[in-house]
C-alpha cells in the first residue's frame, strides 16, 4: 500500500459540482493500494498516520492530527499504483483489482475514524477534483509491504 500525506489547512474532493469530502485543518491522505496488500498493511498505514507528529507545537513537528484537532481526507488514488517506468504510457499492473482495493481502502478510513479523528472521504472510483492548501508545505509517503513500512 502506499499513501502520500500531506498536511493541510483546508482540503476537499468534489465529483461533478457535489462536495463529497472536505475538511479544514488536517491531513490530506492519498491511498494507492497495490496487488498483494492486506488489512495488515491497512493497520499499518492508519496506525503510522495517527502516530506521526506533523503539527506545530512546541517545535515544527511535535503534535500529532489528533492533539492539533485535525481531520483526514482519505482519496483513493490508483495511480499510486502505477509504473512509469518503461515507455511512456503508465502500467497499472501493480494495482489491486478494484472490489479489494476498495475494502482495504475503506478500512484504512474506518481505522483512522476509530482513533477518534474526523474523517471524510472521496468517492471510490470516481473523477474527482482534489481542492487543497498544502500547509507548509509538509508532504510524506507511507509504503507498507507485508504489514510493516518499507522504503522511505
Amino acid at each position: 500500500m502506499i499513501a502520500i500525506v500531506q498536511r493541510v489547512s483546508r482540503a476537499e474532493v468534489r465529483v461533478g459540482a457535489e462536495v463529497v469530502g472536505r475538511i479544514d485543518k488536517g491531513v490530506l491522505l492519498l491511498v494507492g493500494v497495490e496487488r498483494g496488500d492486506s488489512e495488515a498493511d491497512a493497520e499499518v498505514l492508519a496506525r503510522k498516520l495517527v502516530a506521526l507528529r506533523i503539527f506545530p507545537g512546541r517545535t515544527p513537528m511535535d503534535l500529532t492530527l489528533k492533539d492539533a484537532n485535525g481531520a483526514c481526507l482519505v482519496v483513493s488514488q490508483f495511480t499510486l499504483a502505477g509504473s512509469i517506468r518503461k515507455g511512456n504510457r503508465p502500467s497499472f499492473d501493480r494495482a489491486e483489482d478494484p472490489a479489494l482495493a476498495q475494502s482495504l481502502y475503506q478500512s484504512v478510513a474506518d481505522r483512522i475514524a476509530a482513533d477518534g479523528i474526523p474523517v471524510a472521504c472521496g468517492r471510490f472510483a470516481a473523477h474527482m477534483d482534489v481542492e487543497l492548501v498544502n500547509d507548509g508545505p509538509v508532504t510524506f509517503i507511507i509504503q507498507t509491504c507485508g504489514g510493516a513500512l518499507a522504503g522511505h
